[in-house]
């Protein structure tokens, strides 16, 4: 017997009145866009059995889902205009999408143990190139072809598994399956379309989505659990959250010549009656984004406002970055009383703005999960580094009623590829109602509510040592999902080098100075094996990512060759405003599957290039998959290799006779 469920958000948002804001401020929250969680994507599984909810894994069911890729037409909020863009984009769409905003991907939620059954219908117009041999595979080709990534997942890479190296052409069909084992973390994944060729025009027209496992697993005194586990909602703390897909939708309008539009400053121009979309790559490249006077939308929405917070509630925001290219230095600053309406910001006055008018204390922000993964202790910070790719799950507390700005704050010009210091932008608002009273050290507070749910949710046996460590500094040992990778461990070594090659015409985007080639296995790895990797570019900044196993961070060295992933570490090679680039720090022992590989300058000036070392376990699975740069315009154009691990071969070897 099936039975289509469809679960609700964790959190719904609320409408609550406004009783403490200046008329200025009440009248913009009363017109803006509500961000809502993304809806879910329709599950048709077998009935699940009582005892998951009382926190027993799930058996292996059967998840079966369809996503229909097709062109969609829809409209883009322009804060600069104060209307809406018509768009027509290249979309997922299911079951249960809001029609509102119907570019950001549905979300699955699924537990571990699942089989995922993804039926991916290519609903596009026919495209030649798709099928035709071209001369250079790096040329950006195939805009109607796709396929389908889970991003972060650990799964069969190979056959109908997260394969990224099949081509579903328009008009085909064709069923993923994801055998996700009850033995894989539970966390913050996501899943977006990674068809080399139109990767970062896909991405860039909204083909992306959250991917939840839901956690059950109790830790015990021999065995972790899952942090869903603490996070349980009480009586007293309803542990309420917000997940947050971060797009940066790069749509423009053309002329009759097929040029885009643009206004005196050289943003992009949409007028009346224009139908806006992502229609070719010279929509990308160094300044594009910026340039573009587009907005980042959170969960299909721009510039919108967080409803129903109140003081003292623990928020979990899940936040995935599914953007292309640009960074995002995520920060929480209090609305000052009185501050001016943010209507009719063109992006380029965003700057002035925040400064003028967000201008509280930076809120603490909690980060107890990078890339899905628990981390061994919770990381505080004011200013959160979301690279593309990047997800951190983070506690949030509101210490008083009103308006909190959502920042993208100012950085340091390393900290993006671009290479110039980005301007702060504004993202949104929370607004926050009264509720419990937090007192000044909000560290404090959320220690006492962590232990108090621990007491309630986690089993006697474990209580003691959850207690013990969440007041030793909030450490997570019990929820941490991978063993340290100890240096008696490690059997190989690999290098990589990120590097573009402004010499060769067209440019080169290269690994280990080659650029992609399909047809070539770069690296044969050895199941069971367990690699350090050390990481470098040699041009600019790259987030390296490599699917199926997570690795974990050993050190990141500055270009003196200072360490700059200890908890307390200050990496100050580069700064903006005297403030240094915080991204790195406490980053050591962290698990991760997407890391910014960091380049202060190009070739031939002072030196710049940091050094980045990782490890990893080849575990469970063979086949063949990709390590790549996710500015995602240049793993299409080249920067991204083939990987296959292999069975030994007896000898200690991988074998040669994979195929």
């Amino acid at each position: 017997m099936s039975l289509v469920i469809r679960i609700l958000p964790a959190f719904a948002l609320s409408t609550i009145a406004l009783f403490s804001f200046t008329p200025t401020a009440k009248a913009q929250l009363e017109h803006s866009r509500t961000v809502e969680n993304p809806p879910l994507l329709d599950v048709i599984r077998q009935a699940q059995p009582r005892s998951i909810l009382k926190g027993v894994p799930a058996p292996a069911i059967e998840t079966a889902l369809n996503l229909n890729v097709t062109y969609t037409n829809g409209k883009i909020w322009n804060p600069a205009e104060q209307r809406y863009d018509a768009v027509k984009l290249r979309s997922y769409q299911g079951k249960g999408v809001n029609p509102d905003t119907p570019y950001v991907s549905p979300t699955i939620s699924i537990f571990p143990g699942e089989t995922i059954q993804m039926t991916l219908n290519n609903k596009l117009p026919p495209d030649p190139t798709c099928s035709t041999k071209i001369e250079n595979v790096n040329t950006p080709h195939c805009f109607n072809g796709t396929n389908l990534h889970t991003h972060g997942l650990w799964v069969n890479p190979a056959g109908n598994g997260d394969n990224v190296l099949i081509s579903i052409n328009p008009g085909v069909s064709f069923q993923y399956e994801y055998k996700v084992p009850s033995d894989h973390p539970a966390g913050t994944f996501w899943y977006h379309t990674h068809r080399h060729g139109s990767t970062a025009l896909q991405v860039a027209s909204g083909m992306a989505g959250a991917l939840i496992i839901r956690g059950t697993r109790f830790p015990t005194q021999t065995a972790n659990g899952d942090i869903d586990t603490l996070l349980t909602s009480t009586e007293a703390q309803p542990f309420t959250e917000r997940l947050l897909v971060m797009q940066q939708i790069q749509y423009a309008c053309r002329d009759a010549r097929g040029k885009i539009k643009t206004n005196p400053d050289g943003s992009y121009r949409c007028d009346p009656g224009d139908v806006g979309g992502v229609e070719g790559y010279d929509q990308f490249g160094p300044g594009s984004w910026p340039d573009s006077g587009r907005y980042t939308s959170i969960n299909g929405q721009v510039l919108p406002v967080f409803k129903g917070a109140k003081t003292g509630q623990i928020e979990r925001w899940r936040v995935i970055h599914g953007g292309v290219r640009d960074t995002v230095n995520l920060r929480f600053r209090k609305l000052k009383e009185g501050s001016r309406s943010s209507a009719r910001l063109t992006a380029a006055q965003h700057d002035a703005y925040v400064k003028e008018n967000c201008t509280g204390p930076a809120l603490p922000q909690y980060l107890i999960a990078a890339d899905g993964l628990t981390t061994k202790a919770v990381i505080k910070t004011d200013v959160t580094v979301y690279q593309p790719a990047y997800r951190w799950d983070t506690l949030m507390v509101f210490p008083q009623s009103g308006v909190y700005c959502v920042v993208d704050d100012a950085a340091p010009a390393s900290a993006s590829v671009e290479q110039t210091a980005p301007s702060r932008q504004l993202l949104g608002f929370v607004r926050v109602d009264q509720g419990r009273p937090v007192p000044g050290d909000i560290t404090r507070y959320l220690t006492s509510e962590l232990v108090s749910a621990s007491r309630l949710n986690m089993p006697g046996q474990i209580q003691g040592k959850v207690e013990s460590d969440l007041r030793d500094g909030l450490k997570l040992t019990k929820f941490v999902p991978h063993a340290d990778i100890k240096d008696n461990e490690v059997t190989g070594t690999q290098e990589m080098t990120f590097n573009i090659d402004v010499n060769q015409s067209p440019t080169q985007f290269q690994v280990n100075g080659k650029p992609y080639d399909p047809g070539r296995i770069d690296r044969v790895l050895k199941l069971g094996g367990v690699d350090e990797w050390t990481l470098k570019s040699d041009f600019v900044s790259h987030p390296f990512h490599i699917h199926i196993n997570p690795f974990q961070i050993v050190k990141i060295l500055d270009p003196n060759g200072k360490d700059v992933s200890a908890a307390d570490a200050v990496d100050s090679m580069d700064t903006t405003d005297g403030i240094p680039d915080p991204q790195y720090r406490a980053l050591k022992g962290v698990w991760k599957d997407t890391i910014w590989v960091k380049n202060l300058v190009p070739p031939g000036s002072p030196p710049g290039q940091y050094t980045v070392v990782v490890r990893t376990r080849y575990q469970r699975y063979i086949g063949d998959f990709v390590l790549h740069c996710h500015i995602l315009d240049h793993e299409d154009q080249g920067m991204m290799q083939n990987v296959r691990i292999a069975l030994p071969d007896g000898a200690g070897n991988a074998s040669l006779s994979h195929h």
